[in-house]
């Protein structure tokens, strides 16, 4: 788009509330259809979810409540290398994309029976196939020989795979602006106004305007929600990370609990918390979390820990996302979910069409509507 038909400074075609993964991943699928697209961030005081997660794009287990959403994992997972290429190609930024299956380590019997019947479960609902295996120790140790000997066993997913989601960031913010989007360190957004045809967003630093408005502002999308007449009933849930030091490459597949980075730093988490906004780490948590992480891979004992983190997700009531359209003020959209990176590829593809263009996606969004929550 040229200079000369842009939209005056202050407005634009499309407005995207939330500079995270999923707020720039929709943008930019947004721009591709050739729409103008601003978003507005409330800068380094927010939350930063996409900042402080695991890395993974994981399909093994996701949907085990709700076949669509199963659905839609494995079709960003299948869409995920297209993304990739498109983002090293233009912003010479490897964001580090591997793809070559993922492993959930259990460490007792009735940890891994528990997780073979709810795959079994899951493989029923979805005729065209839904792929995973169950590994016993030692076939376990034929893919990863540094695995401890108290494990009991592992499901494999070959759909699974992780990423470096702060390459990730950096890549999607320098796509985004090369292709002339507008990145507004805006403030808070503290009130939409629905007017006829047009949005005003009243935010810290300014009132903008624009034709059509996506709330992808994480947590914040419960307040902004209501405001264009949708419920976004989310809440936090903390996760702790623990980072070790970079040793020599051991975890040849990304698991559950624990991955290694190309760099060789190792990364455990998978902590689930609810305490409100304290995106805080806490010496008990870190702790089991540590002896997890060694019970899978004795040799961890010896390494150091460089640093821990903690970070919100965003949860709704069934763990699943919103996709919804206002029915009450048409052209303003919510999207919320807590698999950001996951779905990074379906929310620059499908998603971001049907918003941009109203084109029927390859998955029944009304699945997703958050009328579910009031049934």
């Amino acid at each position: 788009m040229t200079e000369s038909m842009r939209s005056p400074r202050g407005s634009s075609e499309v407005a995207v509330i939330g500079g995270g993964l999923v707020g720039l991943c929709i943008a930019l699928g947004i721009q591709r259809q050739g729409l103008e697209v601003t978003v507005y961030d409330e800068g380094d005081i927010a939350l930063r979810a996409s900042r402080g997660n695991f890395g993974l794009v994981w399909v093994q287990g996701k949907g085990d409540n709700l076949p669509e959403y199963a659905r839609i994992t494995r079709l960003s997972a299948k869409l995920w290398a297209g993304l990739a290429d498109d983002l090293t190609q233009h912003t010479g930024i490897d964001i580090q994309l591997q793809q070559q299956g993922g492993l959930f380590v259990c460490l007792t019997e009735s940890e891994l029976q528990h997780r073979q019947q709810m795959l079994a479960a899951m493989a029923q609902e979805h005729p065209e196939g839904y792929p995973f295996e169950v590994l016993d120790l030692q076939q376990l140790r034929e893919m990863m020989p540094d695995i401890g000997p108290e494990i009991a066993g592992a499901t494999w997913g070959p759909e699974d795979g992780h990423v470096n989601p702060l390459y990730l960031m950096h890549a999607l913010v320098n796509r985004f602006e090369s292709l002339g989007g507008q990145f507004v360190n805006a403030g808070k957004v503290n009130n939409i106004v629905p007017q006829s045809g047009q949005f005003l967003l009243q935010a810290t630093q300014g009132t903008f305007s624009c034709n059509k408005v996506v709330l992808a502002a994480g947590l914040g999308n419960k307040e902004l929600g209501p405001m264009v007449g949708i419920e976004a009933p989310v809440s936090p849930n903390r996760g702790q990370v623990l980072i070790a030091e970079r040793v020599r490459p051991f975890i040849n597949y990304p698991t559950g609990h624990v991955r290694q980075t190309v760099e060789g730093t190792v990364q455990c988490g998978d902590s689930k918390e609810d305490v409100g906004l304290d995106t805080g780490t806490t010496t008990n948590i870190l702790a089991q979390i540590a002896r997890r992480a060694i019970t899978m891979f004795p040799l961890l004992k010896d390494v150091n820990l460089v640093r821990s983190w903690g970070a919100l997700r965003i949860m709704t009531p069934d763990g699943n996302p919103i996709y919804q359209q206002s029915e009450q003020y048409p052209g303003a959209y919510l999207v919320t979910c807590h698999s950001g990176v996951t779905l990074a590829a379906a929310h620059s593809g499908p998603i971001a069409d049907w918003i941009a263009t109203g084109a029927n996606p390859t998955v029944d969004l009304e699945a997703f509507h958050g009328r579910r929550f009031k049934l």
